[in-house]
């Protein structure tokens, strides 16, 4: 359970910071960057697997290229389901996406767990 509020509060945060740097993403509060957060995991665990599938022949014709555009598309689509979370268009979706993935996985590493000790 604490991976778990772990790993929400650190998708906010990085959902603030790539916000921050990324011009075209706009966050209205912490609140927001936590139901984005929500929003951006159920995305990424229901819409996204989808549209993979779907679009994996322009996938592999583009060496993989075009999972960039999907990650835009999931991005987009939590900004149109989260109020107070806005994004402004295709460029800085895929912009954000490629930042978001760089920012969370950098603060992921300094929330990590010992599973050991729970």
């Amino acid at each position: 359970m604490l991976q778990f509020l772990l790993t929400w509060l650190a998708t906010a945060v990085s959902l603030l910071i790539t916000a921050w740097i990324v011009p075209g993403l706009i966050i209205e509060s912490f609140l927001a960057a936590v139901v984005g957060a929500i929003a951006l995991g159920f995305v990424n665990a229901i819409v996204k697997p989808i549209l993979v599938v779907f679009t994996l022949p322009l996938t592999i014709l583009t060496f993989g290229l075009f999972l960039l555009v999907v990650n835009a598309i999931a991005l987009g689509l939590v900004g149109y389901l989260t109020p107070g979370f806005a994004v402004t268009g295709f460029f800085p979706a895929v912009f954000g996406s490629i930042v978001l993935s760089f920012v969370s996985g950098f603060i992921g590493q300094f929330f990590q767990v010992d599973d050991q000790y729970q």
